[in-house]
């Protein structure tokens, strides 16, 4: 059996004296899409800054293919450079064109000529439907173009996992759809993805693993069907209902009933 492409093992997280993972355990495998869905402060983005290192854990393992992160011997930069990582803030310099965005990493970290890297950062303006405004600075861009763009040039690096924290969360709603088509390629490509999200259509449609958390835990995962459409949890019911359309969610209240009890103690099923 083939290794997972992200494993992670017993995974702790405190700042100063607040703990905020408290002992994750996941696996997401080599072309899997598992988008990470909870409450605000549940520990989402800290779960997916800890997979690239930008946090550094308190205790536990993190695993990316064969190469542990959390090894004080490995190769941090090198292991870095097969993880792409879109935030919420698009993170483009201002004096520099579309291209010059995507070249200059590629230039900087990989080595690249300057020939290779703005064909392929072409290349990629291209997969995200942005080829005309290669030579366009990023304040002519709207929200959802820059994003795009930022998706691009993570893409132009070449990595075999990305990362995806909130990336619709800045963005007025009128532009979150092109966005999300974006990543719907992605996935569609095969690319491996954890996606940190409270867009919940994308979640059904795209990811094939939904895990929920709070508290720094994660209180159950399975199909978008089993955690989204029929929730186990009462604390991810409430969650929900929270977001669903009032309808929907009346449908949904009345199918598994309105989750009154007790939540059950943090735990996977």
């Amino acid at each position: 059996m083939s290794r997972p492409e992200i494993e992670i093992r017993d995974l702790h997280k405190s700042f100063g004296d607040t703990p905020v993972l408290r002992g994750i355990d996941l696996e997401v495998a080599q072309g899997e899409v598992v988008c990470v869905i909870g409450p605000s402060g549940s520990g989402k983005s800290t779960l997916l800054r800890c997979v690239n290192l930008l946090e550094e854990p308190t205790k536990g393992q993190v695993f990316v293919g064969a190469a542990e992160l959390t090894d004080p011997d490995v190769d941090i930069d090198a292991v870095r450079r097969r993880i792409g990582m879109v935030f919420q803030q698009f993170n483009l310099f201002p004096h520099l064109t579309v291209t010059e965005n995507l070249a200059l990493p590629q230039r900087r970290v990989l080595g690249r000529d300057k020939a290779s890297a703005r064909r392929i950062a072409a290349q990629n303006l291209e997969r995200v439907g942005l080829a005309e405004k290669a030579s366009s600075y990023p304040s002519s861009l709207s929200g959802g173009q820059q994003q795009r763009v930022a998706i691009a040039r993570a893409l132009a690096m070449g990595p075999e996992v990305m990362l995806f924290d909130e990336p619709t969360s800045a963005l007025d709603p009128e532009l979150v759809g092109d966005v999300l088509a974006v990543m719907r390629m992605l996935a569609e490509d095969g690319m491996t993805m954890m996606v940190v999200t409270h867009e919940m259509s994308f979640a059904r449609e795209v990811a094939d693993r939904v895990v929920f958390m709070d508290g720094g835990t994660i209180v159950e995962e399975g199909t978008p069907e089993q955690v989204i459409v029929r929730p186990r949890h009462a604390r991810t019911r409430h969650f929900l209902s929270r977001l669903l359309d009032p309808a929907m969610a009346e449908v949904e209240e009345g199918k598994h009933g309105k989750g009154d009890g007790p939540a059950p103690a943090a735990g996977r099923p």
